[in-house]
């Protein structure tokens, strides 16, 4: 009886230990929860006014098409801009053989936040700007040069200002950002001389750093390139390539998005397949990447938007409205890591 008493007292002296035990488990896993809510940053406010005006920047060079003046001029100025916002500026020469089967000399710009962070986003859009409006109603336009405000210059101008805010408001250390402005993009044949093995002929800038990129072995988590984002009431689907390939990323992005309020203009609905610099990313570099591009089935411009590859996609075609949802809806997803 005596015995029974001690191992009575013995069996609640454990059961006591355990469950302050527990109590001090569950006060930890709080605390580490609420420490972890307290390290993510607020999204800073984008400003669209910033980043219209490195959409019109760009635009006042004129078009930016590969192996010009122009071209060059351009390059400098992006790189002395992205360079003064991120950690580090890299700037990746390369030459590649075009359509014509003539070579050309391409820049694809990178600049990096947090270099040392093993967790790393990919940003991108292209910056070069198409060397012909072949898509234009009017036959005597379609060798004419076009400004390429919306189709280039939109994605840069908010990776831009993200960099801009980016560098005001520093990530946490653990998160490295890696912004690519690729070139030659759209440098494929014209519509009259193209046929169904041009394929190659498109992103040859994202194809060249996709096979050498600009620091060995890198891997990012996932990439996001932005194309065509400044037009008025854009409507963005998810991209056909961007579900096959990185499913996960569109719903992050697009919940984001309606969290936001911006679900109408971040449509819940299937786009048509793109060619797109985010293609090679994908299927040569091994990085689940989305492309959250303006697509519209009613344009009388096939899916893309109304003044695609014409001498109207100028200054008149960009709404700060919609630069600012994109940029908003970038910059949450990023300081929500």
């Amino acid at each position: 009886m005596h015995q029974t008493n001690k191992l009575a007292v013995f069996f609640l002296s454990c059961l006591l230990i355990l469950s302050g035990c527990g109590g001090n488990t569950q006060k930890i896993a709080r605390e580490n929860e609420t420490s972890q809510s307290a390290t993510k940053k607020a999204s800073p406010p984008f400003n669209a006014d910033s980043a219209y005006h490195y959409v019109a920047s760009q635009v006042a060079f004129g078009p930016r098409i590969p192996g010009t003046d122009i071209h060059g001029q351009c390059a400098d100025w992006l790189i002395d801009k992205l360079g003064g916002y991120t950690d580090t500026i890299i700037v990746q020469s390369f030459r590649t053989r075009i359509y014509n089967r003539n070579t050309l000399d391409g820049k694809n710009i990178i600049g990096i936040f947090n270099p040392l962070a093993r967790k790393r986003i990919l940003l991108a859009a292209h910056w070069d700007t198409r060397p012909f409006a072949d898509h234009d109603a009017d036959p005597a336009n379609r060798r004419a040069q076009f400004d390429g405000a919306n189709d280039g210059a939109s994605g840069v101008g908010v990776l831009l200002e993200a960099a801009r805010l980016i560098q005001s408001n520093p990530l946490n250390e653990g998160l490295g950002i890696d912004i690519i402005f690729f070139d030659l993009e759209d440098y494929g044949p014209p519509t009259d001389m193209r046929s169904g093995n041009d394929e190659a002929y498109w992103a040859l800038g994202a194809q060249h750093w996709s096979r050498n990129p600009h620091q060995a072995g890198y891997h990012a988590q996932y990439g996001i390139l932005l194309d065509m984002v400044g037009a008025k009431g854009a409507v963005f689907p998810r991209e056909y390539y961007s579900q096959q390939y990185a499913s996960w990323v569109l719903d992050k992005v697009w919940r984001t998005a309606y969290t936001l309020g911006y679900g109408d203009y971040f449509v819940n609905r299937p786009g048509p397949p793109i060619s797109d610099d985010h293609i090679p990313v994908n299927r040569i570099a091994g990085i689940p990447m989305i492309n959250i591009i303006h697509l519209d089935t009613e344009s009388s411009n096939g899916s893309f938007f109304e003044h695609w590859h014409t001498v109207q996609d100028n200054m008149e075609q960009i709404d700060p409205k919609t630069l600012k949802m994109v940029g908003e809806v970038l910059m949450a997803n990023i300081y929500s890591e």
